[in-house]
C-alpha cells in the first residue's frame, strides 16, 4: 500500500455555464446557403467509388466491385436527399 495523499483522477474542473443568449448569437441558419455544404464531397465520393467499382469489376473481383458499388449508392442517396431538402 502506498503512503501519501490520495488523488481523485475523475475530478473535473467546473466551468461557468454560458448563457443561452451568448450561445444562440453564434448560430447562423443554413437557409442562407443555396447548396448544402457536403454536396460537392458526396458527388466526388460517388464518382470515386464508381471508378473503384468499375476497376474491380474489370479485374474479375465481383465481391470488391459490389462493395464499392454499395459505397457509391450511399453517396448517391446522400446527394438525392440533399437536393430534396433545398
Amino acid at each position: 500500500m502506498r503512503s501519501g495523499r490520495k488523488t481523485n483522477m475523475n475530478r473535473r474542473q467546473q466551468r461557468p455555464a454560458a448563457s443561452f443568449a451568448g450561445r444562440s448569437s453564434r448560430w447562423s441558419p443554413n437557409a442562407a446557403r443555396s447548396e448544402p455544404k457536403g454536396s460537392h464531397n458526396a458527388q466526388r465520393n460517388y464518382e470515386r467509388y464508381l471508378e473503384l467499382a468499375r476497376a474491380e469489376a474489370l479485374t474479375g473481383n465481383t465481391v470488391g466491385a459490389e462493395n464499392y458499388y454499395q459505397h457509391a449508392e450511399h453517396y448517391f442517396r446522400s446527394m438525392s436527399s440533399d437536393r430534396g431538402a433545398t
